[in-house]
């Protein structure tokens, strides 16, 4: 395709047109829509304005003949009006976006998809970037060099990448991306929302990037199928629903994760917890705790889930288990495992709890489920009760109390006609720890509780607050102030601390003494 591009009297060929003039007919016209004599002088177009325009804004402007060498000419000027609109108005910007729709268009007729898809996507960017530029040159556009490399980065998004969506992906500080339609577009920032100018050309191309998402990990998104829950490459979350269940236009949201695993380190410098809390944190990830996080949706249940299993031993076989595989463990023993939905004819589905009961004949020494929003909590929990300690999960629920209330009516939707006393019971011996995180209004997040579960008293599971968070006030800013207080109750795991050797971390972290 390279040499194709080189040679004049296949230009109509290198943008995939079905081949060369004959030499008694008239040849096809360009996309400028030119007359076909002027076809051997448009290929030298483009290298005009690629390799004059830095050259020409120097003192070689003056020298260049205007009969031999027109297309420089135009090509400095428009490097001040960049400049001055570098806050592009509305009609600049709709005048580029149809100016990306033309070119994209005359793109998608000539290009060899076939040919392309035997190239490294290097190879795939470098062949787009010159064929760009020379429909650029041939429809005779006066773009700046800024706007044409916009034009270029945004097409080779459009066919390599998630199109607009591609520069925000680039950005560490976004956690989600809510697309709304194709015109409406909000991000969530130091968890504040914000709504960005990102738009779709139509609803096909959003359509056309949440197809490529889900197909990339073997599921699909359609009308037939409007619902899916997918992920990217680096493991962030992904949820589509589209038309006719999305009255506005598909709605994608995109769950982000930072390019660096987070860490209990990380959390510290956020302000999420105390030196002290994450002592004690690091303690029950490695004395092999059974761990519940609760929260909110968006208060970090996942990231905390991440960073507790750091401290996890690197000897240990751990499997996990999600609907969409997000969680990013460190260690070098870990089995990850992921739901299944059906197919077609409605069959092939791979439930949360059939991979739960599967683990079970795998010899885990962890099991870990992304989330327990269904019957799978029953099976979560006889694995707690049988050797498997140190298992982990979130759930969603606004506190530790809640959280045990919605695990037992989980087991109740799987049809288990058991009596409360009885699942209480089982949910008691379970559970050791529910670390409860939550988003506060202005934007942070916090682990508020730290509560270990005692036992029974009758009917009713008894809790304990270890660590809790007081709110107490706002600063100037709007920020919210507070500290992270320990309850100064001994946790009735102190024993198992002393087990592990860690008794002394733990005294030291909640200002006891060892005896």
């Amino acid at each position: 395709m390279l040499r194709l591009m080189t040679e004049r009297k296949h230009t109509t060929d290198m943008f995939g047109r079905r081949g060369t003039a004959e030499p008694g007919s008239t040849p096809p016209k360009p996309f400028g829509g030119g007359e076909a004599k002027a076809a051997p002088t448009t290929p030298a177009a483009p290298v005009a304005p690629q390799a004059k325009p830095e050259k020409a804004a120097k003192p070689a402007a003056p020298e260049s003949a205007p009969a031999s060498a027109p297309a420089p000419k135009p090509a400095p000027q428009p490097e001040p009006t960049a400049k001055s609109a570098a806050p592009l108005s509305n009609e600049a910007k709709e005048k580029l976006d149809e100016v990306k729709i033309n070119v994209f268009n005359d793109l998608m007729e000539a290009v060899d998809l076939g040919e392309l898809s035997s190239l490294s996507a290097e190879q795939v960017r470098e062949e787009i970037n010159d064929m760009v530029s020379e429909i650029i040159s041939m429809r005779g556009l006066v773009l700046s060099i800024q706007e044409q490399q916009t034009v270029i980065q945004d097409i080779c998004n459009d066919i390599l990448g998630l199109g607009p969506l591609e520069p925000l992906l680039m950005r560490d500080d976004i956690a989600d991306l809510m697309v709304n339609g194709p015109d409406v577009t909000y991000i969530e920032v130091n968890g504040k929302m914000e709504m960005t100018d990102v738009k779709f050309r139509d609803q096909a191309q959003l359509m056309n990037i949440c197809q490529r998402i889900v197909s990339a990990v073997g599921r699909r998104v359609d009308e037939a199928s409007p619902i899916c829950d997918a992920r990217l490459a680096d493991g962030s979350r992904v949820n589509v629903i589209a038309p006719p269940l999305a009255i506005d236009g598909t709605a994608l949201t995109i769950r982000k994760f930072k390019k660096d695993k987070l860490t209990l380190e990380n959390l510290l410098q956020f302000g999420s917890i105390t030196p002290e809390l994450k002592t004690v944190l690091e303690v029950i990830s490695a004395i092999r705790l059974n761990t519940l996080i609760s929260g909110g949706t968006g208060s970090g249940k996942t990231t905390l889930l991440n960073c507790m299993t750091g401290h996890i031993d690197s000897s240990e076989r751990i499997i996990t288990c999600e609907d969409s595989a997000e969680l990013q463990l460190q260690q070098p023993h870990v089995v990850r495992l992921e739901t299944r939905p059906p197919n077609l004819e409605g069959k092939g589905e791979i439930s949360m709890r059939d991979l739960v009961k599967n683990c079970l004949r795998m010899r885990p020494e962890r099991i870990i489920v992304g989330e327990v929003r269904g019957p799978e909590a029953f099976d979560l929990l006889q694995a707690m009760n049988t050797g498997h300690d140190g298992s982990m999960g979130t759930v969603h629920a606004n506190n530790p109390r809640e959280a045990l209330s919605r695990i037992e009516n989980m087991i109740m939707m799987g049809g288990y006609n058991l009596p409360s006393k009885a699942m209480r019971e089982q949910i008691s011996g379970a559970v050791h720890i529910i670390v409860q995180a939550a988003r506060l209004r202005d934007g942070s997040r916090k682990i508020t509780h730290l509560t270990e579960v005692v036992g029974m008293e009758g009917e009713v599971v008894t809790l304990q607050d270890i660590c809790v968070y007081e709110i107490e006030g706002e600063d100037a800013n709007g920020k919210l102030v507070g500290r992270h207080k320990f309850t100064g109750m001994r946790p009735s795991f102190w024993e198992k601390a002393r087990y592990y050797g860690l008794e002394a971390k733990l005294a030291e972290a909640m200002q006891f003494t060892s005896t």
